[in-house]
């Protein structure tokens, strides 16, 4: 892989803040110095044709002590870094002035915590930008390694050319957290202007993998092999240019029409059967009745807004790898606060989150955070869909109740003594309790679907369809019919019910 980063690091500066002694050394004696920050720039050439050099580099970060650095902050505002910068750039420009080709001279100085007095470190290059003044990104880089907790790794701006992401800042322009590869791993981020589509590359190639979802919106980038993967979004933060129109084409003069001989009309192909004729009876295919039965297709989150009297501080719902609800071991976990705000917590950390929004915590199905419809949403925060939705089958011609009490699809209440909510003294409480009723509602299969009846005049229950879209309330303790393949939400639980 080409160097994109050169960096070295200067020893035995006497005066980090002096110009002239990290530019050159004094006198002719080249075999009795180190490199200094001239040699460096010469030796490696942002273009050459043979060894002759044709253009060289001009962003150049510094890095010194951070120690010196804050000294200076203290005793002058920064005076004295300010003062190398503006001196370098000078020297800079006054030796390779021929080589620049038009670009413009900048220095960045910074401090850095692993440096010892006296050390300086260069870093320049192909993949070392520093913005103008005035120049705002043009995209933002986040990184994630389960989609739930993404943190700030670099922008990137419109005259950028390159950008590297590696595990640290020495030979990559800008490190990622929580890198999850070796050092040999890096990440290309390739920009071809504000009309172009940022590209994203892995060095090396035949060791690593990068695939873009575009329902996700991010890049995976994956080991060959091995599970271990990174998340990377690249955010647009201007908008495009308008696309030019092209100019209208001349209009054509008006065609002749022509009369054609007619042809014969062509024959519609008929499938075989219709011309060998029916089926035999022996011949018929049966397709299996479907089966009557009751799965949990998503959880409704609840506004604990609404429960301050009950003292309930946080409600979470836990998912394991395999992305079941779970007490222990979580994968990634669903939290909402007492002001109804929500989290997702990852061994990564914890992040705020609004719907919608879909997570992939490990290589498996997605989760999906949907907002709630207008009549649900002073009671539900979101509704978090399950990718693995439990399910029982219900027996026809039988009334059964569903309730914090009935044992009828218990195994269905998932946060029923899960420990998934707390109070504030800290003691777990059944979340069942908040928003359903010990009776919610009675249900029985009929002709058409399903025949629901509120059992307890407290209990709002809603009727979503297929696709979990707001349908009606029940109100009131008339028996309702649910078309089968239709939800019903009652207390945190979105069940499906299925004939």
């Amino acid at each position: 892989m080409p160097v994109y980063v050169q960096h070295e690091i200067l020893g035995k500066i006497s005066d980090v803040f002096n110009a002239d002694a990290l530019w050159q050394a004094p006198g002719m004696s080249l075999f009795a110095r180190q490199p200094l920050l001239r040699d460096l720039l010469e030796r490696s050439p942002r273009e050459q044709r043979g060894r002759d050099p044709t253009r060289c580099f001009a962003h150049v970060t510094l890095m010194l002590p951070q120690e010196d650095v804050d000294d200076d902050r203290h005793l002058t505002r920064g005076a004295r870094v300010r003062d190398l910068a503006d001196s370098l750039a000078a020297l800079h420009q006054k030796d390779f002035g021929d080589l620049l080709k038009g670009d413009e001279v900048r220095y960045d100085v910074v401090g850095a915590e692993a440096l010892e007095p006296g050390q300086v470190h260069v870093k320049f290059g192909h993949a070392v930008y520093l913005p103008a003044p005035a120049e705002k990104p043009l995209y933002m880089v986040t990184a994630s390694t389960d989609s739930a907790i993404w943190k700030a790794v670099c922008p990137v701006y419109p005259h950028q050319r390159l950008a590297l992401l590696g595990p640290d800042a020495d030979g990559a322009s800008h490190a990622v957290a929580d890198w999850p590869f070796g050092l040999d791993a890096a990440i290309l981020l390739i920009n071809d202007g504000p009309d172009g589509q940022l590209e994203v590359q892995v060095r090396p190639k035949d060791g690593y993998e990068c695939q873009f979802d575009p329902l996700s919106g991010y890049y995976t980038v994956k080991a060959r092999g091995a599970p271990t993967r990174l998340l990377l979004k690249v955010t647009r933060t201007a908008p495009r240019p308008p696309a030019v129109q092209p100019a209208a084409a001349p209009a054509k003069p008006p065609g002749v029409w022509k009369t054609r001989a007619l042809e014969p009309a062509e024959q519609t192909a008929v499938p075989l059967a219709r011309v060998l004729g029916a089926p035999k009876l022996d011949e018929a295919t049966y397709a299996p009745i479907a089966q009557q039965r009751v799965s949990l297709a998503a959880l409704a989150l609840p506004r604990l807004s609404r429960y301050r009297d009950t003292g309930a501080t946080t409600l979470n719902v836990r998912l394991d790898r395999q992305l079941a609800i779970t007490a222990l071991d979580a994968a990634i976990t669903f939290a909402v606060d007492a002001d109804d705000a929500l989290h997702a917590i990852t061994a990564a950390g914890r992040q705020r989150i609004t719907a919608p929004a879909s997570f992939t915590p490990v290589d498996a199905r997605v989760v999906k955070l949907d907002c709630v419809a207008p009549a649900m949403a002073d009671r539900y925060s979101a509704l978090l869909h399950l990718p693995n939705p439990p399910a029982l089958p219900v027996a026809g011609g039988a009334r059964l109740v569903f309730g914090r009490g009935a044992p009828m699809l218990a195994s269905l209440r998932v946060l029923d003594g899960a420990g998934a909510l707390r109070s504030d003294s800290d003691v777990i409480e059944n979340a069942d309790r908040l928003g359903l009723s010990r009776k919610a509602f009675s249900f029985e299969v009929v002709e058409g679907g399903y025949q629901v009846t509120r059992l307890s005049p407290t209990q709002a229950l809603f009727h979503l369809d297929a696709q979990c879209a707001f349908v009606a309330s029940i109100d009131d303790d008339q028996p309702y019919l649910l078309p089968p393949g239709h939800h019903l939400v009652a207390g945190h639980y979105v069940l499906r019910f299925d004939a």
